[in-house]
């Protein structure tokens, strides 16, 4: 049974930090090619991310213009790693 807890907690603890890299490179792709997807990558990333980015964004006014989501994201999925780590 604690293998098994173990084994969902890590397999939980990967799929968020490969979120947490795809906001990241959404970030980059925001940054280089402007804030809507233009291309069939950054538009999968889009679909992915955005679930997650919108409502934040939505709720969470910008900051001298820039948009604050990615970095609530960031650190709600360290704390939300930092659960799992525990609870384990």
């Amino acid at each position: 049974m604690a293998v098994l807890k173990f084994e969902i907690g890590s397999v939980l603890i990967f799929l968020i930090q490969i979120f947490v890299l795809l906001v990241l490179i959404r970030v980059i792709f925001m940054w280089l090619y402007g804030p809507f997807p233009t291309n069939s990558f950054s538009r999968l990333l889009w679909v992915i991310t955005e679930p997650v980015l919108g409502p934040i964004r939505r709720r969470l006014p910008p900051v001298a213009g820039f948009d604050l989501s990615p970095i609530v994201v960031w650190v709600a999925a360290g704390i939300l790693i930092g659960l799992v780590r525990f609870i384990l």
